[in-house]
């Protein structure tokens, strides 16, 4: 093992318990034991130990010949053949990122009668395109994306490949790391470029308690998923050029061991979340599910989008499409209102960049009301409705 407990000289002080961030070490008999299965072997315990009872063989990995990996890539997601919004996000920061380090910027967009949307992609500021356009990739199937990425990545050998921290990022790109035998950090929220042109990853750790700055120095390409709404969309540029490369898709892909019997689309009769403008987000303080009409009627009346905390789709009141958080969806509207949300931190890290927060809480100390610019202490039973005819009597009268 890399790691062991030195019994000859451990004391039974305790240290290295309390030091652990993982529980990876308990007392036994007044000696520290290691559970292997925890333990990521950071080094915490080596330093906490002063009787150095403690001995890590760091394992120093063979750092791989990189000089002919060059161009930043980003992962243009599309659906029905309408290019997401995250991609023009990612295509923002992938152009400051690509100019940093003097290279090419390649978007790459997989699907069905796509190949016109590459002028689009072009656009946003890409200089190459790489369009596979097929049948197969009509409908999202990861294991067919999977082998197409990995296969241009193979070929092309790009520096870094960045995707979007997405339903569709978050089930393939981690299949392609593997194969392409490199590392991923998910969930970032923000990318720069140090001075040995590694990428540098941030992501919340912890429950967001900390941000922890991730390097992939030995290995390329170099890989992260990033959360939608957490960077500006690239600019539009009218006129400028680019290339386009197809690539065919061979007929092996056609096989994958699973197949989609049947797309069905969710009815939704509000806005989507990840695009919103404005924001209503209902949670625990609702009571029961029959009881998110009320955040559906406020929404409604001044066209917004409806969230919800982890807690109300634990509880399976409103489908997981409408979570926001750590574990949901990352949101950025111009307005977000927190009715009966208490405020926990995994909560706070999807929506508390927000231009503007309303929380409603009958908890004075609740902790929504730290990150909120406005707060209304009270019930939310007799706050939404009228909130939601006053706003109705607005509109309207500005509509007369």
């Amino acid at each position: 093992m890399p790691i062991e407990i030195l019994s000859d000289k451990c004391i039974g002080c305790g240290l290295c318990v309390k030091s652990c961030p993982f529980g990876a070490i308990v007392m036994q008999d007044k000696l520290a034991v290691i559970d292997f299965d925890k333990c990521n072997l950071c080094g915490a315990c080596v330093d906490a130990c002063k009787f150095k009872a403690i001995l890590l063989e760091k394992v120093s990995e063979e750092k791989s010949d990189l000089s002919s990996y060059k161009d930043v890539w980003v992962f243009c997601e599309q659906k029905n053949g309408i290019v997401q919004s995250v991609s023009y996000e990612l295509l923002g920061k992938g152009r400051q990122l690509a100019d940093k380090l003097n290279v090419r910027l390649c978007g790459v967009l997989l699907g069905e009668n796509i190949k016109d949307k590459a002028g689009e992609i072009i656009s946003r500021g890409a200089d190459v395109v790489y369009a596979a356009d097929s049948p197969v990739l009509g409908e999202f199937l990861d294991e067919v994306y999977e082998k197409v990425l990995v296969d241009l990545a193979n070929k092309y050998k790009p520096e870094m490949i960045i995707a979007g921290a997405t339903i569709i990022g978050r089930s393939f790109i981690p299949r392609v790391a593997i194969k392409l035998n490199t590392g991923l950090t998910a969930d970032c929220t923000g990318l720069e470029i140090n001075e040995d042109r590694n990428l540098m990853q941030t992501r919340p750790a912890f429950g967001g308690n900390i941000m922890a700055t991730i390097l992939c120095a030995n290995n390329r390409p170099q890989m992260a998923t990033v959360r939608h709404k957490v960077m500006k969309e690239a600019v539009r540029a009218e006129g400028r050029t680019g290339e386009t490369i197809t690539f065919d898709v061979p007929q092996s892909y056609f096989k994958a061991g699973k197949e989609i019997l049947k797309t069905v689309k969710e009815e939704c009769s509000t806005v989507n979340l990840t695009e919103a403008d404005i924001i209503v987000s209902g949670g625990a303080g609702l009571q029961k599910a029959e009881n998110f009409k009320l955040i559906e009627d406020l929404a409604k009346a001044i066209g917004a989008a409806v969230g919800a905390s982890r807690s109300t789709v634990d509880k399976e009141w409103i489908p997981y499409s409408h979570q926001v958080g750590q574990t949901g969806k990352t949101v950025c509207p111009k307005l977000y209102i927190a009715a009966g949300i208490s405020g926990a931190i995994q909560h706070l890290v999807g929506m508390q960049s927000s231009d503007k927060i309303l929380a409603i809480n009958k908890d004075p100390h609740a902790g929504i009301f730290k990150a909120a610019d406005y707060g209304i202490v009270g019930d939310l039973f007799k706050i939404l409705p009228e909130l939601t005819n006053k706003l109705k009597e607005k509109i309207s009268a500005l509509k007369s």
